[in-house]
């Protein structure tokens, strides 16, 4: 087996929709994140890589924001990539013509609807804002692009205005309605109740935008997709402004582990693609982020190395193989003869019983020590044990 995961999963009955999508922001929504900023090459390689997993769109960037944000959108939009390019735009027509420059497949175009942003940041009453989305959107369509238009704050909005302004967007040709939960803060009992509400007076695709700041992101775009929204903004490792967005490697592992839905992605590429971005953005994935942290498959309890030794499964739900990760004994204060017996096969050494459990002994206490057992340690303590050898 490759992984093993509650059977009780499959004892409740859930449908989703037949078909999501995942449109990936990390070159937009991601590169937003403090102390970011991404160079025409460095999104190229991330957009290729993300294009290797088969994403389904990638949100390319902001074009109208600079000179290289255009030629890094434009770079990607003529790179001829499986994936469809979405920019993304203010409902201000210049930001639309600027899109139409970069030659992408299509845009999102957002305005906050909150009674919060109208007052605070946009100072414009509801039906103005109707207006200003729908002359945006009317403009795109006019000229063949795709069209998403994005609520933001949607999840602090009146719901009544909401569902006007979407019945609108729709009205007016949008391809897809998005719900952007802005500062995260709606639970997935309310989503659940948002997305229902919303497929009463709508007809066409819902998308969520889910921000983590509460950690909730991946479980309200679960729970939106359960109540029939079929399209899911990600980032990789989750960044993104305050406490990130939802997880790329986290939802396609959970859709198709834990609930069994194959989005036919090609999931191996996962922690390549999830070091790259580490480093071309300088955010350092936690070492016990899900999925892709450096600790998902280290061991180092002599109890569960003995276990994962014999059988993987025992202390992980997935083999690491599958997204392109690896396993590691780790050895410290907790470890047994098992894990030091490994390691030394590993290294080719043969020693007698005596032997391993002065070494387990002497690994135990240059830990306590605070120091870190890597290979210069280990190889240390073994010749004190057996003298000098030949690895």
């Amino acid at each position: 087996m490759k992984h093993f995961v509650s059977p009780f999963n499959q004892a409740v009955d859930l449908k989703f929709p037949e078909k999501i999508i995942i449109y990936d922001t990390t070159l937009r929504d991601g590169e937003q994140t403090p102390g970011v900023c991404l160079r025409t090459a460095e999104k190229l390689k991330i957009a290729r890589k993300l294009d290797e997993l088969k994403i389904h769109q990638i949100e390319a960037g902001f074009p109208v924001v600079s000179n290289e944000e255009k030629r890094s959108v434009t770079t990607i939009a003529n790179e001829g990539l499986d994936a469809n390019i979405l920019a993304l735009c203010r409902t201000k027509k210049e930001d639309i013509d600027t899109a139409l420059d970069c030659n992408v497949d299509g845009i999102i175009t957002f305005l906050g609807t909150s009674a919060l942003h109208l007052k605070h940041k946009l100072k414009v009453n509801q039906e103005d804002a109707l207006n200003i989305c729908m002359n945006a959107i009317e403009h795109a369509k006019d000229h063949g692009l795709f069209v998403a238009f994005s609520a933001e704050d949607a999840t602090r909005t009146d719901l009544n205005f909401l569902k006007s302004v979407y019945k609108k967007a729709e009205a007016y040709g949008a391809d897809r309605v998005h719900i952007a939960d802005t500062v995260g803060a709606i639970s997935p009992q309310g989503m659940d109740y948002l997305v229902r509400e919303l497929k009463k007076e709508i007809n066409i695709e819902i998308a969520l935008h889910c921000h983590n700041d509460f950690g909730m992101a991946l479980t309200n775009s679960v729970a939106g997709l359960l109540a029939g929204a079929s399209a899911v903004s990600t980032t990789v490792n989750g960044i993104g402004e305050r406490a990130g967005n939802t997880s790329l490697e986290e939802l396609v592992m959970t859709l198709l582990l834990i609930y069994g839905v194959d989005l036919d992605f090609n999931i191996e590429v996962f922690y390549e693609l999830s070091q790259m971005v580490e480093e071309l953005t300088n955010m350092k994935v936690p070492e016990n982020k899900p999925i892709v942290g450096r600790n998902v498959f280290r061991h180092e309890s002599g109890i569960h190395v003995d276990a994962v030794i014999e059988e993987p499964l025992t202390y992980e739900p997935f083999l690491p193989e599958l997204i392109g990760h690896q396993r590691q004994i780790v050895l410290g204060k907790h470890s047994g003869c098992r894990a030091v017996k490994a390691k030394l096969d590993e290294c080719g050494i043969t020693v007698s019983k005596d032997e391993l459990c002065k070494i387990v002994g002497k690994v135990k206490e240059k830990r306590e020590e605070g120091k870190y057992i890597n290979d210069k340690v280990f190889n240390e303590i073994v010749r004190s044990v057996r003298g000098p050898f030949e690895f």
